[in-house]
């Protein structure tokens, strides 16, 4: 597949989620927001005691598989898809929370993470008689469906508290335009506007709109912390118009305990 819009929104917003959508293109409870409406969560969240950061071994048995999301792909990236995702730069400071979010999975550096990349099976992928239309239907399929990049981040001490409130205070400070860069690509985030999104012990969403060879491609953001793990979701869409991902939020937040 050579590099064309959609890849370029995918690489700067997710290259963790890249893998995932090429390999389907080749293939296959009354909480208030609080003053700045971007956040929800227990109100006594702060007052609770730090929990215990867990190991990789065990965010690895924790995070979604195959057999908790019915009709749902699953791939594990590779260590390269990874360190490129980690190399991602953003030319304002203070939004360097929202932007390893958004293409490392993590608003902050963990002790420990794992990641998953989910996405629906295609409905009609396989309508066609040749292996070409084949092919085309599940373009055609793809083209509405979202990609999740799916993220567990374990953290020592009130580390996953901190990361938290750092993401809080980039998605406060960051409502206008940054650019994000990540495999040579660098695109432009045009608006981070506040959604809603309730779970775990402190919950944070957002609509992230990017600006992709003029076109605006709308992704979200959803990152909730249970203890001392954090767990980010960042979906994105071919088609450029991507719902929240709360199916597959709340089914690792069920998971987590």
């Amino acid at each position: 597949m050579h590099r064309t819009p959609v890849r370029r929104a995918a690489v700067a917003a997710s290259v963790v989620s890249l893998s995932l959508v090429l390999a389907a293109c080749g293939g296959s409870e009354d909480e208030k927001k609080d003053a700045k409406g971007d956040a929800k969560g227990s109100s006594s969240a702060a007052a609770a005691p730090a929990a215990k950061a867990l190991t990789q071994a065990e965010l690895e048995k924790l995070i979604l598989a195959k057999g908790d999301l019915k009709d749902h792909e699953f791939n594990t990236p590779g260590a390269a898809d990874v360190a490129k995702a980690k190399g991602a730069t953003t030319d304002k400071a203070e939004c360097k929370p929202l932007a390893t979010a958004l293409t490392e999975g993590a608003p902050a550096p963990a002790t420990a993470s794992v990641l998953r990349q989910i996405m629906p099976m295609p409905a009609g992928s396989s309508t066609g008689t040749t292996e070409e239309q084949k092919a085309e239907a599940a373009l055609k399929a793809l083209s509405t469906l979202s990609f999740t990049a799916t993220t567990l981040n374990s953290y020592e001490g009130k580390g996953a508290e901190d990361a938290m409130a750092a993401l809080k205070k980039a998605g406060t400070d960051c409502t206008a335009s940054f650019t994000v860069t990540a495999e040579g690509e660098t695109t432009k985030v045009t608006k981070v506007a506040p959604a809603t999104y309730s779970g775990g012990d402190e919950a944070l969403a957002y609509t992230v709109t990017m600006d992709v060879d003029g076109k605006a491609y709308e992704t979200h953001l959803v990152t909730v912390r249970k203890g001392a793990t954090v767990a980010n979701f960042y979906a994105l869409s071919i088609g450029g118009k991507t719902e929240q991902p709360k199916a597959i939020a709340d089914a690792q937040l069920k998971k987590l305990g």
